[in-house]
């Protein structure tokens, strides 16, 4: 089944233009349906404190939160699921992106502003109620803990590998409380200060291509000895970044980073539009395909479990009501913030799929099981169109990959540390109408301020994290987080369904996706269960208590919607039966 008519940049083209129709139509309603006032204030003003509630202007906070949100998961989802062929990927991706991740992402961030910035996990209590929070809390602090142990392991080992992506990280670094100081401190303001640092981001490429910091072969070391060794750096720079004031270190880093993004963004769009590639790849190669890593694997629930950035990811949620949703300076900024990054990192997912479609279904079958090194590939053979060598593409886009795993690394961790501290505030209650605000805050018993001090929350968040990476155990769970964080997708629609049930509003655009990435996340779990079952012990419990929770959560959240039901239909039933007598 293929499309001879078509192009990869006609097809590319066309995902283009519908992505641009998407925001501005469906975004449009779905700012009528959240009613977006921007004389409504902001938690980063109403609760500022410089630390993590910071107004920030919309195209830094945009940098921070697209490049927390990409990572590499647009790029190597698609990959994974084009084994299936790539027109179930690409519906997948156009479907999901605007009708469920895009919206995930918007309403997660609209919930939270809307609630003194508390995370989705918190607010679950005044729609679950305290036991739901908690359920919530615990699921998403056990998904962080994997996500950082997961990605530091990851990082540790393109570090050694390719140690130009080590230089290059650390300048980042270095790079990112220099800009916040010369921006806001030395008064050179936003616009200067990008004009000098912006072009240094991308001689740090070039520095680190020539000054690559290669602990096995200055030092003698063994891989595992320097892995070891950047587990440890890791660790002290993932903590900083999650207790230095977001404007420092965090904010200024994404920023930065962001251009990366962009131009990898912009090298590829006109790439593929000048090289013009052929569809090489099938369309469909059936429900069931041999996938990268040499099983048989049927496409449902594979492919929704593959694609999660790009097309809808649980994590997101984590970023929108976790860091982003502090920074805020006015609800005016939050969809092209919330629901346009989301899009942005579809057009990415496109853009994957298309570096792999000009390759012949051989050819891909084996570049394909190295997603990123597949996509570096492709989008280095189209820029040869431009004159571009294709070893140089190649180092940049390899390297912009990598530093953005270093971003989703950080802000993670910040997560992690906001999550653990919330799991152990006080119940809530409602005041003035708002959803769940928090109790009194001087009140809170003096071990709740110990257990809750941002260091030591820190300090609990990466200690469990690097035990994880240093043990090998992250790695032998990874099986299991594509489907967790699919599965954190779904019940925060859970959360989103009923917030839009009690106010009144078109809460079935929230059910449909509910639904959908319940039962194919439930779905993958419960397969990676049965097949590790009497293999990998730590998989099947970790799996077996994700599955337990998420069933407690949608029991407690069916039961909670009926009653919202029953009282929705009963007042209208009331209404008639009055008409009707008068």
């Amino acid at each position: 089944m293929e499309l001879f008519f078509m192009s990869g940049s006609l097809l590319f083209c066309i995902c283009l233009a519908y992505f641009v129709v998407a925001y501005f139509c469906y975004g449009g309603y779905l700012k009528r349906v959240f009613r977006i006032d921007p004389k409504n204030p902001t938690p980063a003003h109403t609760q500022f404190d410089g630390i993590d509630y910071v107004p920030t202007p919309r195209i830094v906070l945009f940098g921070h939160h697209f490049a927390s949100i990409a990572g590499p998961g647009p790029i190597v989802g698609p990959i994974m699921a084009a084994y299936f062929g790539w027109l179930p990927a690409l519906i997948w991706i156009l479907v999901g992106c605007v009708f469920v991740g895009a919206f995930h992402d918007f309403a997660a961030m609209v919930m939270s502003v809307r609630n003194k910035g508390r995370s989705i996990s918190y607010i679950m209590e005044d729609l679950m109620g305290y036991a739901g929070r908690m359920l919530f809390l615990i699921f998403c602090c056990s998904c962080l803990v994997l996500i950082v142990g997961i990605f530091t392991l990851l990082i540790a080992g393109m570090f050694v590998q390719i140690p130009a992506v080590a230089t290059a990280s650390l300048l980042f670094i270095c790079m990112a409380p220099l800009f916040a100081l010369c921006s806001m401190k030395l008064g050179f303001g936003l616009k200067k200060s990008s004009f000098v640092f912006v072009p240094l981001v991308f001689l740090t490429v070039l520095i680190g291509d020539l000054l690559p910091i290669d602990l096995v072969a200055s030092f003698g070391m063994s891989k595992q000895g320097a892995t070891y060794i950047w587990i440890a750096v890791l660790a002290v720079y993932v903590f900083a970044a999650s207790v230095v004031p977001v404007q420092w270190l965090l904010q200024p880093r994404d920023y930065l980073n962001s251009y990366l993004l962009y131009g990898m963004l912009a090298l590829g769009i006109v790439s593929i539009i000048a090289y013009n590639p052929d569809i090489n790849l099938n369309a469909f190669n059936g429900w069931t395909a041999l996938t990268a890593d040499g099983n048989m694997t049927a496409m449902i629930p594979a492919l929704f479990i593959f694609i999660a950035c790009g097309a809808c990811s649980g994590f997101h949620s984590l970023v929108a009501s976790g860091t982003t949703s502090k920074q805020i300076n006015s609800e005016k900024d939050l969809l092209p913030i919330g629901y346009g990054g989301m899009i942005l990192e579809g057009v990415l997912g496109v853009m994957a799929l298309v570096a792999v479609m000009a390759m012949d279904p051989a050819t891909f079958f084996e570049v394909g099981k190295n997603q990123p090194m597949a996509f570096a590939t492709g989008i280095a053979s189209f820029s040869a169109a431009l004159g571009i060598p294709e070893v140089y593409s190649k180092v940049f886009i390899s390297l912009a990959i990598s530093a953005f795993m270093m971003t989703s690394l950080d802000t993670a961790t910040r997560l992690g540390r906001f999550l653990w501290q919330e799991l152990f505030m006080p119940r809530t209650k409602k005041e003035n109408n708002d959803i769940a605000v928090s109790k009194n805050e001087p009140q809170i018993a003096q071990w709740r301020r110990i257990i809750t001090n941002p260091f030591l929350a820190a300090f609990i968040i990466v200690g469990l994290s690097m035990l994880m990476a240093l043990t090998g155990s992250a790695a032998s769970i990874w099986p299991i987080f594509g489907a967790s964080n699919q599965l954190m997708a779904g019940l925060t629609f859970l959360g989103i369904t009923l917030y839009l049930m009690i106010k009144g509003a078109n809460w079935i655009i929230s059910f449909i996706p509910m639904v959908l990435m319940m039962v194919m996340s439930l779905w993958g779990v419960a397969q990676v269960v049965s097949q590790q079952w009497g293999q990998n012990s730590v998989l099947v419990v970790s799996g077996i208590f994700l599955f337990a929770m998420a069933v407690l959560m949608i029991l407690l959240g069916a039961s909670i919607m009926l009653h919202h039901l029953k009282a929705i239909y009963g007042k209208k039933e009331f209404a008639y039966a009055k008409v009707e007598n008068d």
